[in-house]
């Protein structure tokens, strides 16, 4: 079902595909999409993860914003924040506080998690490329340690300033990074800087890598399954 997060006055409201396997909600996992992909991308991996019914898990898929995309000649598509250039290893690929806002946005549905009942250390953020980025940079910065993040095929720019200035309770919160070795969007190079940096301040980060390009694979989903699996029970 689609719904529209409800936010107070202010505050960008994001539209999102919403996907029960039970009545009784003990989990939430907001899944972000990737560059110029929608809410819908992730939707038809969840029968695919083969969870138990009884895992009572609220899946949450936003929509980005629609927005002009500096790398692809300012082209309007749905995006998280502007990429400025294809050297992800530079900083200066993107704004900080472009990233903070979709941030801002990701915590509204937290937010309105939790006041629906779901405990923070119950909700996971995934992310694929440039929703990965997103997933990771909210989890660190949420005042309140959450369940896990699941960092797909991504990167992260200024993740030392970030990582300085999270909440210490974080480093108990685990991490799944899966990445292609053979991947042209986003190098595989790219995502060992955020491993080094998460492993220099103690977290728990599983890594997979896969002989694939920017995508997901059957091994992939299977690692997936049962990393979130470990992390309900």
């Amino acid at each position: 079902m689609q719904q529209r997060s409800q936010s107070a006055q202010g505050k960008v409201q994001l539209d999102m595909e919403i996907i029960e396997t039970s009545p009784d909600i003990s989990y939430v996992v907001i899944w972000l999409h990737g560059l110029g992909a929608d809410g819908h991308d992730f939707v038809s991996l969840i029968p695919e993860l083969g969870l138990p019914k009884s895992a009572n898990i609220r899946f949450i898929f936003p929509h980005a914003p629609i927005r002009s995309v500096t790398i692809n000649g300012g082209y309007s598509m749905r995006a998280w924040y502007d990429i400025l250039s294809m050297n992800l290893d530079d900083d200066l690929s993107a704004e900080r506080e472009d990233i903070c806002a979709s941030v801002k946005m990701i915590n509204n549905i937290i937010e309105q998690q939790l006041a629906l009942g779901v405990a923070a250390k119950n909700i996971f953020l995934a992310g694929f490329s440039q929703g990965g980025v997103i997933a990771l940079y909210t989890a660190l910065r949420f005042p309140e340690p959450l369940a896990g993040v699941m960092a797909l095929s991504t990167y992260m720019p200024f993740v030392e300033n970030i990582l300085d200035e999270m909440p210490d309770t974080q480093i108990r919160m685990p991490i799944f990074s899966a990445h292609g070795m053979d991947d042209p969007i986003i190098a595989h190079s790219n995502s060992r800087r955020y491993r080094e940096a998460l492993k220099n301040k103690d977290f728990a980060v599983t890594v997979r890598d896969y002989p694939m390009q920017h995508a997901l694979c059957a091994d992939e989903i299977r690692d997936i399954s049962h990393w979130l699996s470990t992390q309900l029970n």
